[in-house]
């Protein structure tokens, strides 16, 4: 009898969500409040991007959200996902937005959508396509004709994705962004005049209206930043906040004197750079503020409430003057309450108890995590330098060396071929290194350059007759700041020895990894600190997720059945797994291919149960 009433339940449940989200409802921000169909509602959000978590799991993980107590999720749109390239849209397959909204609508989660076009978010060039930079008639972030047009494409392209499923018309989206932290810009960009900063960010709204989105609108900015990020008209959100007084004092000075005050992004957790500490925020803080917001009526959106992991080559980099840059690695746990895997943190736990009490106890079950195996020594039966596979390739060739974007590559690595017909000694100086590289004479590793540790010089020498190559990897586009309108990469000044520029006959070998490079692989004797390609077959009786082990690793990406994990620099850390979703493994016969660019023998890898995100290997 308790099985059938439970059931029972279940169905009720399940029935009751599908009729509050099958008729069309209303959203509006009304006499200091936020009004669902008419009444008084407060926003209990968590943040995550579809993109960062592989589709069959959009749903455990929007799942685990509904059980921790929220009743909203928040999600980026990355222009550059969907745009693949000038004018070639995807919204289908991992891609596809709708299928997004609709499960959350199914798990009976309202959604707010954050559409920029900049979004920031730790995310390669905030978001931006890699190609606006090719056209310099195009200034972005700016009231710029060519960049708007660019904008509004896009924006259009958004419009068709979401308007279906904006909360009158039947959906669950309640609430568009218009832009992204602009107030910060701003106040980074003081050579650009306020009111011409106003009416870029004030277009945007504009062609977002004019696109056919309905919904309430809204800016999220620190809240001393609000004069450069507020538009006229729209709603104010504070990130960051913690002050309740600070809180409504801002938004009063920017929406007529009252509320609804809510913090679009309130930090459970941090992000985290390559070669820096793994950033840690702990449960009792995260609970207190969130009681704080609860008791005060506040509206939030926990940033993140979980991360996911940054595939391939999505993840960006800040700009430090220190540093240059700061490279975000690939996992984006983001000390989130559900981790990058999809598990219920102690973090998780803590909040799901403070949600329990103003539910009356009445939460779904936390869904359980999926399963995870590990994999022993996976030996390489296929290796070989990538220098080999060179040789297959026609360089471009030009009398300096060309930037990605000027090879018309957006992402991944490129070789700079010079052959010598006169010695030279002394240092070699590359002050446009973008990001990092390795140096080679006749195939022989000479030394790392790094743009983290604004290290662009090595003392070199070379023979008359001898071959330099450089191998320059991007490793992300800054996505925030000023310096995000300096995001050129690969070599992007003149290669100098003893300070006399080293000009003519330079060959360039781009490489993309759209998809891993097919080689006969006919091994020979690899030297130390080659850059390597390598590639196994391995069984699995059973799937689930798991961790590759890339602690005896240098630096490099892994390719899984073809899925781009992401990249490792395991001789810097903090990370030092790489995560492997289980829907991207078989039964049966399944490949790893590995692009090592400091070989050190390593001939074999396995992966373990659990991820290690926090080791930072001291240099």
């Amino acid at each position: 009898m308790r099985k059938i009433s439970k059931y029972v339940f279940v169905i009720l449940f399940i029935s009751s969500i599908n009729l509050m989200f099958s008729q069309k409802g209303n959203f509006a921000i009304k006499d200091g409040q936020f009004l669902l169909n008419g009444k008084a509602f407060t926003i209990y959000s968590g943040e995550m991007h579809y993109p960062r978590i592989p589709s069959q799991y959009w749903k455990h993980r929007l799942q685990m959200m509904k059980a921790m107590g929220l009743n909203t999720v928040t999600t980026y749109v990355f222009w550059n996902y969907h745009e693949e390239s000038p004018g070639k849209w995807n919204f289908s397959g991992e891609k596809d937005l709708k299928r997004f909204i609709k499960t959350a609508q199914e798990v009976g989660l309202y959604v707010i959508i954050r559409p920029g076009p900049y979004v920031c978010a730790e995310w390669e060039f905030g978001g931006y396509p890699w190609w606006l930079q090719k056209d310099k008639s195009v200034v972005i972030r700016t009231d710029n004709e060519a960049f708007l047009k660019q904008c509004e494409n896009y924006i259009n392209q958004l419009a068709r994705q979401i308007v279906p499923l904006e909360i009158n018309n039947g959906g669950p989206v309640i609430m568009v962004q218009a832009e992204n932290e602009f107030g910060s810009y701003v106040s980074q960009r003081p050579d650009i005049p306020l009111e011409q900063h106003r009416k870029y960010s004030h277009k945007i709204k504009d062609l977002l209206v004019k696109s056919g989105i309905s919904v309430p609108f809204f800016t999220s900015d620190g809240s001393y930043l609000f004069k450069g990020g507020a538009i006229d008209g729209v709603l104010p959100t504070a990130n960051g906040e913690g002050n309740i007084e600070t809180l409504k004092k801002s938004v009063n000075e920017y929406n007529g004197g009252k509320g609804p005050y809510m913090v679009a992004e309130y930090y459970p957790g941090w992000l985290d750079h390559w070669a820096e500490p793994f950033v840690k925020v702990s449960a009792e803080d995260v609970v207190k503020q969130t009681e704080i917001y609860i008791k005060n009526g506040v509206s939030f959106n926990y940033y993140m409430i979980h991360g996911g992991t940054n595939f391939g080559f999505t993840s960006g980099a800040n700009y430090d003057k220190d540093h240059d840059i700061q490279p975000d690695i690939t996992s984006y746990d983001y000390d989130a309450p559900i981790s990058e895997a999809g598990w219920a943190t102690p973090k998780y736990n803590a909040l799901r108890n403070v949600f329990l009490k103003i539910n009356q106890n009445q939460l779904p079950e936390v869904p359980k995590p999926t399963k995870v195996i590990t994999i022993p020594d996976i030996k390489f039966s296929k290796m070989n330098s990538l220098f080999d596979w060179l040789e297959q390739k026609k360089p471009i060739m030009n009398v300096q060396p060309l930037t990605f974007e000027d090879l018309n590559i957006g992402n991944g690595y490129v070789l700079y071929r010079r052959k010598f017909d006169k010695a030279q000694k002394g240092t070699l100086e590359i002050k446009g290194l973008r990001d990092y590289a390795n140096i080679y004479v006749n195939g022989n590793w000479k030394g790392e350059l790094n743009r983290i540790n604004k290290k662009y010089n090595l003392e070199i020498e070379i023979k008359s007759g001898d071959q330099l190559d450089i191998l320059v990897e991007n490793m992300g586009r800054i996505n925030y700041g000023a310096d995000i309108i300096h995001n050129l990469k690969g070599i992007i000044s003149p290669v100098k020895i003893n300070g006399d520029e080293i000009s003519g006959n330079w060959q360039m070998f781009p490489m993309t990894f759209d998809e891993f490079p097919k080689h006969n692989y006919t091994s020979k004797n690899i030297a130390n600190h080659s850059p390597v390609i390598q590639e196994a077959e391995f069984n699995l009786g059973e799937t689930g997720d798991t961790f590759l082990d890339m602690r005896n690793f240098g630096k490099g990406i892994v390719f899984i059945n073809g899925k781009n994990l992401g990249r490792y620099w395991s001789k810097a850390g903090p990370q030092q797994t790489l995560y492997v979703p289980g829907v991207w493994l078989k039964k049966g016969k399944n490949t790893i291919q590995i692009f090592e660019q400091i070989f050190e023998g390593k001939t074999s890898v396995n992966s373990i149960d659990h991820p290690i995100l926090d080791q930072l290997v001291s240099k």
